[in-house]
């Protein structure tokens, strides 16, 4: 599988979400489970949560099954809310996310969105959290490109390493400006949803794109998280609770499109000509 770097860390360039897990039942949450580590035992090492992700359900599903793994295997990411960005509240969300996670710290640590508090203030606590060996790096989550300029000219600001945002073939505004600017700075672009939101059936494929999929012998879902990957510029990070569907998503990192073929995605998906403001979901 291709990898990318995040800091001074290579990881697989598939990660795993866990928005909506561990909200349901014993079964479900056991299936949830096995999916998780179906994909840490095929390879990947990625797993991206949040405090917020059912109120912490999500982060508690993770440290149930967490140590059965070496934790340098692992490269965990958890976000905290604005509201928790300054620095007191900050460490109070950590330290209550490394007790449900069950570990003593956490591989990325980012700011969920922007929020009230000052950047200058939730950089000085993110730095704090690093010197003390809570938390490996830092970044942010749906920051568009004046944030980011923003942040960069924080003292600490230089020390972000990524940036989480959504992206996929129909809410794809960051390949006008914001990926490659982040790319060219050595932030890392963590995208989320590469299927678009619920099901995954909101993003409509054309005849063409979906004989594309027939052709390479691949799911539709497949075919769209290839497309995220395509240039090996973005970490994707898709959410599923079922080792099967899990399976697909480190199959569809091997797939590769000739220029033809991108030609079609971007037929039917056009590439942006001008700034397109950030999509959030």
């Amino acid at each position: 599988m291709k990898t990318i770097n995040i800091g001074d860390v290579t990881v697989p360039i598939v990660g795993m979400g866990t928005w909506y897990l561990g909200e349901g039942n014993a079964e479900q949450s056991a299936r949830e489970t096995q999916a998780l580590k179906y994909g840490l035992d095929h390879g990947l090492r990625v797993i991206d949560t949040a405090e917020m992700y059912g109120n912490g359900a999500a982060e508690t599903l993770i440290g149930s099954f967490l140590g059965d793994y070496p934790r340098a295997n692992i490269y965990l990411i958890s976000k905290f809310y604005p509201s928790h960005a300054d620095k007191k509240q900050m460490r109070t969300a950590l330290t209550n996310s490394l007790s449900r996670l069950k570990t003593d710290y956490l591989d990325l640590y980012l700011l969920h969105w922007r929020g009230a508090t000052p950047l200058a203030e939730t950089l000085e606590g993110l730095q704090e959290l690093k010197k003390e060996g809570l938390i490996r790096q830092y970044g942010v989550s749906n920051f568009d490109v004046d944030d980011m300029d923003q942040l960069t000219l924080e003292p600490g600001g230089e020390q972000v390493v990524a940036n989480e945002v959504l992206y996929n073939l129909q809410s794809r505004g960051i390949d006008f400006d914001l990926l490659p600017r982040q790319k060219q700075a050595g932030i890392t672009t963590i995208g989320y949803s590469p299927y678009g939101s619920g099901s995954g059936k909101s993003i409509k494929l054309t005849p063409e794109l979906t004989d594309l999929a027939k052709s390479k012998g691949i799911s539709t879902h497949q075919l769209l998280l290839a497309w995220v990957l395509r240039n090996g510029d973005v970490l994707s990070i898709p959410r599923t609770g079922e080792a099967s569907h899990m399976a697909e998503n480190i199959a569809a990192a091997d797939v590769t499109f000739s220029p033809d073929e991108l030609d079609l995605f971007d037929q039917a998906f056009p590439m942006p000509r001008h700034h397109v403001p950030l999509e959030i979901i």
